[in-house]
């Protein structure tokens, strides 16, 4: 059976798989509404990411091959993105390379500013970036890297059937949320608190209106 694909002009961003993990809600107001604010943890997020790669750079260390900022892209979950770091491992089961020699295999690593979490949002992004990956270089990858500066360690994640299932399941339930341009109404709990989106998100007020129309009558108050 033939999965269906998207056209390009549908991609929604890889990165918001992880919005829209933590929090639905989080997440259209981010990519449907086009609302942003930054907290202290999502300004040293940044940073984080910026000191690993700034745009796309690639080479060699013995028989690995580092690309940073690799563009990827997969029409079957309809998305696009970048990884942070994709290590090419040369070995004799891999693929081959256009001008390169040997064969490799490949292995996504994620960076991520903190520790690790109990909750799937970060494996939920590697997994997409895994199929992203699988989809553009014809290959097979069972597991990939998040890397947490906190720690400064490397979780290994196994690339199951489940967390693709899950992965494509939340992607589809994206897309069918951006078709429509609906934003979730708010579900409190105790993340909400460190939210970067609270004060846009509003999450005391009782009534569920958007928020774009909440600050529009705010304003002509």
């Amino acid at each position: 059976m033939m999965e269906s694909e998207y056209k390009e002009e549908d991609f929604l961003q890889l990165s918001g798989l992880q919005h829209f993990s933590f929090c639905r809600r989080q997440w259209a107001l981010i990519h449907i509404e086009q609302q942003w604010n930054e907290n202290v943890l999502t300004m040293k997020g940044n940073l984080f990411h910026e000191k690993v790669h700034d745009g796309y750079s690639s080479e060699k260390r013995k028989n690995v091959i580092i690309s940073r900022g690799l563009p990827i892209h997969s029409r079957t979950l309809g998305v696009s993105g970048e990884c942070d770091v994709v290590e090419f491992v040369q070995k004799e089961e891999g693929i081959t390379l256009q001008n390169r020699k040997g064969k490799y295999i490949l292995y996504p690593v994620e960076y991520k500013r903190g520790k690790a979490k109990v909750t799937d949002e970060d494996r939920m992004q590697l997994t997409a970036q895994v199929i992203c990956l699988e989809e553009m270089f014809l290959t097979e990858i069972p597991e990939a890297y998040l890397f947490y500066g906190e720690t400064r360690r490397r979780e290994c994640v196994e690339i199951t059937k489940v967390l693709r299932k899950e992965c494509r399941s939340l992607l589809l339930e994206m897309h069918q949320l951006y078709e429509r341009g609906y934003t979730p109404k708010v579900k409190r709990t105790k993340k909400c608190e460190a939210c970067s989106m609270k004060s846009i998100c509003l999450p005391k007020l009782e009534k569920s209106r958007q928020v774009a129309t909440y600050i529009s009558e705010y304003v002509e108050e």
